[in-house]
């Protein structure tokens, strides 16, 4: 069976991680409502978001397609109780960065796979270390444009690096796309995962 793997994103980011995989796929943006509920864990929300992405798409695309299995992905910071998703424009940017200055913070990716209008997801969780920042060096790396479009308003594999002094688990869940579970959720659809190796 062949299948076609839609990633529900338009992250060039995600569509790289899932490059490493060595399978196929072609991207294509899902538009869903990201808003928190009341009370609801990162956890919850990453999870709610990665399938509420998959599924969107899933929905959509099999009533023209018919086999197609589509991979959704979120990632959320988490500061405590608060979440950070991507931030509007440069001044909550900062007040993002400024309070995730000097602390260990969550990272939670969600991911789903939805095939035959059966989905399933899994999560990721990494604690992530940020250095002491100074308003001066934060101003800066919003200049360069690079927190926009990120959950928490840095990137861990661009400049955002040099804020990072620490993580504990997955640098791909950080990233955007945590791949051990996407491989895990690829090989149990039936993706041949190590035919891409030979």
């Amino acid at each position: 069976m062949t299948r076609r793997l839609i990633l529900a994103s338009a992250s060039p980011q995600r569509a790289k991680l899932l490059d490493q995989l060595g399978v196929a796929h072609v991207a294509i943006a899902a538009d869903i409502d990201e808003t928190p509920r009341p009370g609801e864990s990162a956890e919850a929300l990453a999870e709610r978001l990665a399938r509420g992405k998959a599924q969107s798409l899933d929905q959509t695309l099999n009533e023209r397609y018919g086999d197609d299995a589509v991979l959704g992905s979120d990632t959320v910071v988490a500061l405590g109780d608060r979440l950070y998703g991507k931030p509007a424009d440069d001044a909550e940017a900062e007040s993002m960065l400024a309070s995730l200055s000097g602390t260990t913070h969550r990272v939670v990716s969600g991911v789903a796979l939805c095939v035959d209008g059966h989905c399933v997801s899994r999560i990721s969780t990494s604690a992530v270390t940020m250095r002491e920042t100074t308003r001066a060096e934060r101003a800066a790396y919003i200049a360069s444009g690079e927190p926009m479009g990120k959950a928490g308003g840095y990137a861990i594999q661009g400049r955002g690096a040099i804020f990072i002094a620490r993580l504990d688990g997955s640098y791909s869940s950080v990233m955007g796309l945590p791949l051990y579970e996407t491989a895990a959720l690829l090989d149990e659809a039936g993706f041949d995962l190590l035919g891409a190796l030979s």
